[in-house]
């Protein structure tokens, strides 16, 4: 396969040309309830359900809207295979596109030269503190199967070695791509670790970056984090921890970064700093957001949806704040009030005083406007409707952590019903994604004709796992403008 190794985002809704996932793998369904919580995963997913049933859905949907002719015309006969062969990499029926890329494929293909496949094997047992034999016996697999032996820890066997990668499903936290650079997360839990590892051989070594070489950034250290103490290495102002979700291109020189559960201020600071002197964008604005972990990252409480039209957690936005000034007890809390939402925008020469943004809607409303020169006025859809309960239970099930295929196309989870019912009162129209591509196959509608809509994703199985649609894509390639 050829690589035309185009790298390119400036926005969050431009139409998506080409994008990382990773189909849920074997390791998913080796998650046992005593290591979630060290592994980072929520609940015990039923592995078969997510992917039959739900993750096919998403990427059918994909190709339609990426690469078509994968797909078009042929989706009876994909379902009629009981093995999914098209979902899996490395086999003959793979879908096997440059648009919609399994990031399992790549890893597969760099291994396939022997000097990076030693280093690799070498860097992973170090990580994973692996005996020697292991290490030797990795050796001996071929290169597609050690590729799902270094992401689901198991052998072909099924016997496991290390550790499953089960969040490996959310590209978006191991980099993001900003203009024509690539942002190389720094994980915050040790969990994480071989997910960063094998992103780097991938992004250093495939031949779809070649091009953009000089254009990885990665986040250093604190110089001194050698001679910190452990508490100051938990610290905010010392750790250098940064994921993907807290990260996003919203406009050409306009880019937003949280700080969050996962990303610390020093890191936002690095980045910052790495970004001013390569001349990458002009205005960082640093969102620093509670430390909880039904939030843990910005993109799980806001995205955008069109360029004039984004879906938000009404509890931490302007209407959490007009509900805190209700509240008596609100003027009595601590000064330094560990759930307030801190916006501070930032310019070229940095050093300089920022701006402080008083909430969430007039900064967004600012990037539509100013940014993104929207004349249309600027719209706000909240989780859950903004009703009680329904904010924060349908928040926790990803409402508002949507990704845009095309300005004003968007897709998320079918589940969150008060949400999906704000959206239709703003004019979208919500479908089912196994309606909308009967509707695809039967010519009634296309990619090109469709707007104004949320595409349902089935999602019993994917929202027990923390993370939706945004979560689940690492966007190399979008349309500017």
């Amino acid at each position: 396969m050829t690589f035309d190794n185009q790298l390119r985002v400036s926005s969050e809704v431009g139409t998506l040309r080409r994008l990382l996932i990773h189909s849920p793998d074997r390791g998913l369904g080796k998650v046992v309830p005593s290591k979630a919580q060290d592994w980072l995963f929520e609940d015990i997913v039923h592995l078969d359900t997510m992917r039959r049933e739900e993750y096919d859905y998403y990427v059918k949907i994909l190709l339609y809207f990426l690469d078509p002719e994968k797909v078009r015309g042929k989706i009876k006969e994909i379902d009629a295979d009981p093995e999914r062969l098209f979902y899996k990499p490395g086999s003959a029926a793979y879908f096997n596109s440059d648009k919609v890329v399994d990031i399992q494929k790549l890893l597969a293909e760099i291994l396939e030269d022997d000097a990076i496949r030693v280093k690799l094997i070498a860097s992973i047992c170090a990580v994973e503190r692996c005996s020697f034999r292991i290490q030797e016996k990795l050796k001996e697999y071929d290169p597609i199967e050690l590729a799902k032996i270094l992401i689901s820890g198991s052998l072909p066997d099924l016997h496991m070695i290390f550790a499953p990668l089960p969040n490996f499903i959310f590209t978006r936290d191991i980099g993001i791509v900003i203009n024509d650079h690539v942002l190389l997360n720094k994980p915050a839990k040790a969990a994480r670790t071989r997910e960063s590892l094998l992103t780097q051989y991938i992004f250093f070594y495939h031949p779809q970056f070649e091009g953009c070489r000089n254009n990885i950034i990665e986040i250093p250290d604190n110089e001194h984090h050698f001679l910190l103490t452990e508490d100051e290495l938990k610290s905010d102002y010392h750790r250098s921890t940064l994921e993907g979700g807290d990260v996003m291109m919203v406009a050409p020189r306009h880019l937003l970064i949280g700080c969050s559960e996962r990303t610390t201020l020093y890191a936002a600071q690095q980045v910052m700093k790495s970004l001013f002197e390569r001349n990458v964008v002009d205005t960082i604005t640093i969102v620093k957001i509670p430390k909880k972990r039904d939030y843990m990252h910005i993109d799980t409480v806001f995205t955008q949806v069109k360029r004039n039209v984004w879906v938000l957690l009404g509890s931490i936005a302007r209407q959490g704040d007009e509900a805190k000034k209700r509240d008596v007890l609100h003027f009595f809390a601590p000064k330094e009030d560990p759930d307030r939402l801190q916006i501070m925008q930032f310019n070229k020469g940095w050093e300089n005083k920022p701006t402080e943004i008083e909430n969430l809607e007039d900064l967004l409303t600012d990037i539509s406007k100013n940014d993104l020169g929207c004349n249309e006025p600027v719209e706000f859809i909240y989780s859950g409707n903004n009703e009680f309960p329904f904010g924060a239970r349908e928040q926790w099930t990803d409402s508002c952590n949507l990704l845009a295929l095309k300005d004003g196309v968007v897709i998320g989870y079918d589940r969150n019903d008060k949400t999906l019912e704000a959206f239709r009162a703003k004019g979208f129209q919500t479908v089912r994604a196994k309606d909308l591509l009967e509707e695809f196959e039967a010519g009634i509608s296309s990619p090109e004709t469709i707007q104004n809509t949320f595409i349902m994703l089935p999602s019993a199985e994917l929202s027990r796992a923390r993370g939706g649609s945004h979560c689940m894509s690492l966007p190399i390639l979008r349309d500017g403008f």
